[in-house]
């Protein structure tokens, strides 16, 4: 019996559930580039008048913006914890009495709105919302490729800003901050660990360190008496 080997095979559809699959899988590998580059904003700014190099001792500001109501909160403590260790591998002595520089901090919050353009999908074949439903063969416009139209995501962007001031004149000298988007479904040791990782990043970009001890001035020694 002769085989014609030549004759073409039948094509291969994929069902709904392959295309489903991949689909998954595609906005898997996006989510997981998204979380390896999305991360705080970092913004910084200072008085370029101001001789860092002077500044030995720091203290926090009073009060503290964040703790107008008069108490620390979980949060605040989490953010002084922070700060001192920064300040402290800047070089900066804690004075509470007396500091060249005093330390603040605030956050506030902002509703964002973002619209996302349409995407499109070459693996797929058959127009948006054709027959067979959303995922189905032989949609309206035919050929290659499966499209959806533009979304709107809003949402909530939290920033936190660190302000240095010069205590003796009550100025600010520096400030940076951190913004990034708020997730509401973070535990709590998540939501410290940000807060702590966005401290960090705020002060890399602090180029500043503690400059030396002033010499202590000597007594002058005592003059022999006229004979």
């Amino acid at each position: 019996m002769h085989v014609n080997r030549s004759a073409k095979k039948p094509p291969v559809r994929r069902n709904a559930a392959s295309r489903s699959l991949r689909l998954l899988l595609a906005l898997g590998a996006l989510a997981l580039l998204a979380g390896c580059a999305t991360g705080p904003r970092i913004s910084t700014d200072s008085d370029p008048r101001t001789d860092f190099s002077r500044y030995q001792t720091w203290g926090y500001y009073e009060p503290i913006t964040m703790e107008k109501a008069g108490y620390k909160t979980l949060q605040t403590e989490r953010i002084r914890a922070s700060v001192q260790r920064e300040m402290a591998q800047h070089g900066y002595r804690y004075s509470e009495a007396s500091p060249d520089l005093r330390v603040n901090f605030q956050t506030t919050m902002q509703d964002r709105i973002r619209t996302s353009p349409g995407s499109y999908d070459p693996f797929f074949y058959g127009g948006a919302w054709g027959w067979g439903g959303p995922w189905g063969w032989g949609g309206p416009w035919g050929g290659y490729g499966y499209g959806f139209g533009p979304t709107i995501d809003t949402y909530v962007e939290g920033t936190l800003v660190i302000d240095v001031v010069d205590a003796a004149q009550n100025r600010l000298v520096w400030t940076g901050s951190a913004t990034s988007r708020l997730r509401n479904n973070r535990s709590p040791q998540e939501r410290a660990q940000a807060t702590d990782s966005a401290i960090a990043e705020i002060f890399v970009n602090y180029p500043y360190r503690a400059g030396p001890p002033q010499s202590q001035a000597q007594p002058m020694p005592a003059q022999p008496a006229n004979q």
